[in-house]
């Protein structure tokens, strides 16, 4: 028999983490890796919208490596989620080697695009646009870990992580700008 999608257990405000304990749906730890999947979301959305964008080597390339993000925001996540540490070590941990691989990119992406003088606005191409969508997500669910980690056990590549991500999702608006021949969308005082 197919299980159903809704299970009713959670009408009244409660939620089940990984292992079974039941907590508040505002708990902090689901804050957080509410945030992860709604970023994944957007990530998902640049990916879909990138498979049109007109530069096929940059755009598969970016579309790998948004695909190794997503596999890793869904594995912090699932750690996010389990509070029994023994339970926790079961599960797919943390890419490392994403973080300097988004260094990479990053390194690669500014040594090709103009330098920065001013501070920039989202906008822009469609897919800088929605860089910049993800990357407040991302800062979002960093404050959102950094806080959890206050009260409980957060591994501290989570964090970095997604320090480096956001930096990451802002260089790559910039480099869509680029690619598409459209220019920043530069803050004016004014």
């Amino acid at each position: 028999m197919k299980a159903k999608i809704y299970t009713k257990g959670g009408d009244q405000g409660e939620t089940s983490l990984v292992g079974g304990a039941r907590v508040p749906k505002s708990h902090q730890r689901l804050n957080v890796y509410g945030t992860l999947d709604e970023l994944n979301s957007v990530l998902g959305l640049i990916a879909a919208q990138n498979r049109s964008f007109s530069d096929g080597r940059f755009s598969d390339q970016v579309n790998a490596r948004l695909k190794r993000v997503q596999d890793n925001l869904f594995n912090l996540g699932s750690h996010l989620a389990c509070e029994d540490v023994q339970l926790r070590a079961q599960l797919p941990g943390a890419n490392a080697a994403l973080i300097p691989e988004l260094e990479t990119d990053m390194d690669q992406w500014e040594s090709e695009l103009p330098p920065l003088r001013n501070f920039i606005l989202p906008g822009g191409h469609p897919l800088a646009a929605f860089s910049h969508l993800a990357r407040t997500v991302c800062r979002r669910a960093e404050r959102e870990a950094v806080e959890l980690r206050k009260s409980t056990e957060v591994e501290p590549e989570v964090v970095v992580f997604l320090n480096r991500l956001s930096d990451w999702l802002f260089l790559l608006s910039r480099k869509f700008n680029a690619l598409a021949g459209e220019r920043d969308v530069e803050w004016s005082k004014s």
